[in-house]
């Protein structure tokens, strides 16, 4: 029986044989990925490899692999929102899961393992700048996964945000990689992240349009869901890579350094050594 071909509209493969938008061929990627937003991040997390062999630029996506302790290892930007981490999922997961020359799923698939290592700001006000926080859940308030099978867990945090706001839509959830969460320490608070379609009114700032939602951070921040969890923090990407994650087959974990609170209105005034603590910190525990 013919396989299955994926048609070249579907998925762009470029003249030099690499993937369309991250430009990167099975060869320049690690099988453990560090992520992070800002594209001039990516130094950040390879100036402490031991030696770097791979540099690609193209568009906001940065990618730099190398070694490290005798490990390889692969440092990426995204960019921001989840519309950039759905590009970025699909062209990782057909970089490996994927025969790009004859366009065939492979039957044995690989999972990768991804790790962001991001910005965010908390919405509780006992969780203080400074403080290095591993996203348990992710809950998307955008609507990426409106267009991906069902995430096959309870979708509880969602429901209880719709009916807070009044949303016409349920925002959904997704976990992290157990496996992945229980390589922590105890210098990592576990929180439940909500993911936002924005950085202005869709996380409840206001500078000449007024949001639509009135007290949106304190309202959720006060919601209370079951065992005493609350959402701790929001950020714009971990609910895209958790869901997508979960539905490929990667294990997934977002680490996030807090670098605002937003209930007290303090900015981290060294939020650039906050960032830095929390990559050598990942580094540490997932590379030995």
């Amino acid at each position: 029986m013919e396989k299955h071909k994926i048609p070249a509209s579907e998925l762009i493969i470029n003249q030099d044989g690499s993937i369309y938008h991250l430009h990167l061929k099975p060869e320049d990627l690690a099988s453990l990925v560090f992520t992070v937003g800002d594209p001039d991040r990516v130094e950040l997390v390879s100036r402490y490899f031991d030696r770097i062999e791979v540099k690609i630029n193209k568009r906001e996506f940065i990618t730099h692999t190398g070694w490290l302790n005798g490990k390889r290892v692969t440092a990426m930007s995204t960019g921001m929102g989840t519309d950039n981490i759905e590009i970025l999922m699909t062209e990782l997961d057909a970089l490996v899961n994927v025969d790009l020359q004859t366009r065939e799923e492979k039957g044995e698939k690989t999972s990768l393992q991804i790790i962001r290592l991001g910005t965010s700001g908390s919405m509780q006000a006992d969780i203080p700048v400074g403080t290095m926080l591993a996203s348990e859940i992710g809950v998307g308030l955008d609507t990426l996964m409106q267009f991906y099978p069902k995430l096959p867990e309870s979708q509880f945090i969602g429901a209880a945000i719709q009916d807070e706001l009044g949303l016409g839509f349920q925002p959904y959830q997704a976990s992290a990689s157990s496996f992945l969460l229980h390589k922590l320490d105890n210098r990592f608070l576990k929180g439940i992240t909500l993911t936002c379609p924005g950085f202005y009114a869709p996380q409840g700032r206001e500078v000449r349009l007024q949001p639509r939602f009135d007290k949106m951070v304190e309202r959720i921040a006060a919601i209370n869901l079951e065992e005493g969890k609350r959402i701790t923090n929001f950020e714009m990407e971990t609910a895209g890579y958790y869901g997508l994650g979960k539905l490929l087959g990667h294990e997934m974990l977002s680490l996030n350094a807090i670098i605002a609170n937003r209930p007290n209105k303090e900015f981290d005034q060294e939020a650039g050594k906050t960032v830095d603590t929390l990559i050598q910190t990942a580094l540490e525990l997932f590379i030995s």
